[in-house]
């Protein structure tokens, strides 16, 4: 009988702590290693930014907190899991791009989309003065793309992306500060 979650092979192992090394830190490594085995999965070559978004709503507390509700959120997973089984195989052998990147037919790994995604997370990380990213400024950062897959997933889900983004921007930074701002914590 063939496990029904593949083997992580001593490659994703290494490339987990690299991606902590590279301003990541341990809880985005964890939410790109669990992209990298759905990716590997779902029969894909590359993690695209719907992989680290189904990660991230499997990952993060505070992300979920971020839509509107728990039907939001539920509807979202609902249809992260209907792409492994149906409507994703379109996706499948093809590489998320923008095409303002040229794309490499064989890149292990990101897609063009997911990398730019994990720098602005970076960029985004470092303009608050924090050393790394946390899976909110990723969640940012993936929405903020227009052309990625993830935000195809939201809106056939029913969310806005464009509203999201801007409800990220608007919440405090750290869960301490909500209660300076009068938000519930997540």
């Amino acid at each position: 009988m063939q496990p029904r979650i593949p083997r992580q092979s001593t490659g994703d192992q290494v490339g987990a702590r690299a991606d902590a090394a590279a301003g990541l830190g341990a809880e985005l490594a964890a939410v790109l290693a669990g992209a990298r085995r759905r990716a590997l999965r779902d029969g894909d070559r590359q993690i695209d930014t719907a992989h680290v978004l189904h990660s991230l709503l499997e990952h993060d507390p505070e992300v979920c907190a971020v839509f509107e509700d728990g039907a939001q959120v539920a509807r979202l997973l609902g249809y992260l899991v209907q792409r492994s089984i149906g409507y994703g195989l379109r996706w499948q052998s093809t590489v998320e791009d923008s095409g303002a990147i040229p794309v490499v037919s064989a890149v292990e790994g990101c897609s063009p989309l997911a990398s730019a995604a994990l720098e602005r997370a970076r960029a985004r990380a470092a303009r608050f003065g924090e050393e790394e990213a946390c899976c909110v400024d990723l969640l940012a950062a993936v929405v903020a793309d227009p052309q990625a897959r993830a935000v195809e997933v939201l809106t056939r889900a029913g969310v806005d992306p464009r509203e999201l983004f801007l409800r990220i921007e608007s919440r405090p930074r750290r869960p301490e500060e909500y209660a300076e701002s009068g938000e519930a914590t997540p």
